[in-house]
């Protein structure tokens, strides 16, 4: 109705537009003064007319002086006979020259009926183009349950399993989908039938979407892709419809896939309470299941779907049937990191002497995604410096780039502050370096980045998916390493160490509460973490401990963050001579290497402590 009254009030905006033209050419054409029959005799009779043209009744006149008038005659009589008729002699009409335009049949029709005619077809075509509008309106109102999914072209940009590096098991999953479509009879001989659906499940940046074009690429069989968000809108069984017209459209083209990304848009576990019987995302669910795994059983339709909260989604769209196979990608190992590493560096001009492994080594804990971006900001340093190749410190700083943000050498400060933050950086190295479970220490840096004033990188030596009580302590240790050396030094503290006090109470919390990992309260987890479904994550903890237990809790927590403390103050009086070395060399170069800083410390004779007990 909205869009309807838009083009009413359009069309009648164009109608005063037409008029408005109308009128002033009239008025153009009015401009002659208009002179009467009896007017124009006297003139006559006078001397004073030079020209008279006649236009069927109507008279154009030119006096003598030079000036236009204009006049009418009557229809049924001639000119010559109305002048006479006023008394204008024989004499008098032959000093005017007198001319008759003869008018054609069509141009008398049409300056008859054109002035009402072209009005009247101007509002016509006005209100045929409104009804248009409204019926095409009419139109997308009909299909506003349909959807259109878009088909995977293999020929443009095409991906194979071969671009995708690491991830051996979760390929060859999805490589028996892909043999199953192109050799249906081979698994239909032994009585395996068609998977329903394959789940991608894994942190952001894995490759869940990179995977699915990997599976189009490999595949001969129609490939649809669309989002998860695209079924739901605010009207009731919208998305449902979607749902119905989405697989309809897979069923003429089978055997096919349909690849749904961020299936937890609809697939959220029901019962959230919100919405009722009515909640548009629940209905959609709903009819997924039943075109997934219904009463009609015979389609060669695969669901493939990619979500990062495999927790939050429903039940039955994760039982057997449906969703048959519930492919996990991890981030990658250092093996695969170099792997993706080589991927990413092809096109890129790279110096002969980088070594993708070292690169691998200092990006654990980095995704896919997060090492495609690396790469490319290496190559957008070596690009703005006019360089032609990428060269191995480009690499590893883009690491900080991306883990930190760009470094801030503009920053203004102080000497004093660029003095703390040297001893700060300092204390969390020298820590790390005594610490037998402390990971090694890569680079230190002043410079800063983001909200750092400045960083200790430090990496493990190894691919970890374990860590005992002693790397959790050793890391506590590290953390006030920074706090430690700042009060050793100028006996007083700063707010520099905020964010590692908070990270330290962090850790001591979950080694106490979750990790089970205290002498005191033993082997037990302590509080229930409670999720609302619709919001899709943590906002709440469940307390199933008395006032009591939480006291212990309190003072077992205490307990390690001073044992953490009084650690790295001795670490750091016993060897404040090597503090002293770190912090002024990195005031001088404001950045030390992991070689550099090994062959600085080795001087000074460290012995790695052990921390095993609280």
């Amino acid at each position: 109705m909205r869009q309807l009254t838009r083009h009413f009030l359009v069309g009648i905006t164009l109608i005063l537009f037409v008029a408005t033209l109308v009128s002033l050419w009239s008025g153009e054409r009015d401009k002659t003064p208009p002179v009467s029959i009896g007017a124009l005799a006297a003139r006559i009779a006078a001397g004073e007319v030079k020209s008279i043209e006649v236009r069927g009744d109507e008279l154009a006149v030119m006096f003598a002086d030079g000036s236009l008038g204009a006049s009418k005659k009557e229809k049924e009589a001639s000119l010559t006979e109305t002048l006479r008729n006023y008394g204008v002699s024989d004499e008098a009409l032959r000093a005017v020259a007198l001319s008759v335009e003869g008018e054609s049949g069509a141009a008398y029709w049409l300056g008859a009926i054109l002035p009402t005619l072209l009005p009247l077809l101007l509002m016509l075509a006005i209100f045929w183009w409104i009804f248009r509008q409204a019926k095409t309106g009419a139109n997308q109102a009909f299909s506003f349950g349909k959807i259109n999914p878009r088909l995977f072209s293999a020929s443009r940009d095409k991906v194979t399993f071969k671009d995708v590096a690491g991830l051996k098991e979760t390929k060859e999953e999805l490589e028996e989908v892909v043999d199953f479509l192109r050799h249906p009879k081979k698994f239909l001989e032994i009585g395996a039938r068609i998977p329903r659906g394959a789940l991608l499940m894994g942190p952001p940046g894995t490759g869940k979407t990179l995977l699915a074009r990997a599976v189009a690429g490999e595949s001969n069989a129609p490939f649809f892709h669309l989002s998860a968000s695209e079924f739901v809108e605010m009207f009731v069984g919208v998305g449902a419809s979607r749902v119905r017209d989405l697989f309809q459209t897979a069923k003429r083209a089978a055997p096919s896939i349909i690849f749904i990304d961020e299936i937890d848009a609809v697939g959220r576990e029901r019962g959230a309470g919100l919405g009722g019987g009515h909640d548009e995302r629940e209905q959609t669910l709903n009819q997924i299941l039943v075109e997934m795994d219904g009463f009609e059983r015979d389609t060669n339709v695969i669901v493939m779907a990619a979500t990062n909260r495999p927790d939050i989604l429903d039940p039955a769209l994760l039982r057997p049937g449906r969703f048959d196979r519930r492919v996990v990608l991890d981030m990658p190992d250092i093996a695969d990191r170099e792997a993706i590493l080589a991927i990413h560096a092809k096109g890129k001009p790279l110096e002969k002497d980088v070594k993708l492994k070292t690169v691998a080594v200092r990006t654990p804990g980095f995704s896919g995604a997060d090492l495609a971006n690396l790469m490319n900001e290496a190559a957008i340093v070596a690009a703005r410096e006019n360089r032609k190749i990428v060269r191995e410190k480009d690499i590893l700083d883009s690491i900080e780039k991306v883990m930190l943000g760009p470094a801030r050498r503009s920053r203004v400060i102080s000497v004093k502050e660029k003095e703390i933050t040297a001893y700060h950086e300092a204390g969390h190295a020298l820590v790390a370096a005594s610490l037998k479970d402390a990971d090694p220490v890569h680079k230190i840096s002043i410079v800063s980045r983001g909200m750092a004033g400045g960083y200790t990188l430090k990496l493990p030596t190894e691919e970890r998916r374990l860590r005992t009580r002693s790397q959790f302590l050793a890391d506590l240790a590290v953390a006030f390493g920074g706090y430690a050396a700042e009060f050793a030094v100028f006996k007083d503290i700063s707010t520099g160490s905020s964010n590692d006090i908070r990270q330290a109470t962090d850790l001591a919390h979950g080694l106490v509460t979750r990790y089970g990992m205290s002498e005191r309260l033993g082997p037990r987890a302590f509080g229930k973490a409670q999720e609302l479904i619709f919001l899709g994550r943590e906002i709440a903890s469940e307390k199933d401990y008395s006032e009591a237990v939480g006291a212990q809790i309190d003072e077992e927590m205490n307990k390690v963050i001073t044992k953490a403390l009084i650690t790295a103050k001795q670490v750091i009086t016993k060897h404040k001579s090597a503090l002293e070395k770190i912090a002024k060399t990195l005031m001088e170069k404001e950045t030390i290497e992991q070689a550099e800083f090994e062959q600085m410390v080795r001087g000074f004779r460290l012995k790695p402590v052990v921390l095993t007990t609280f």
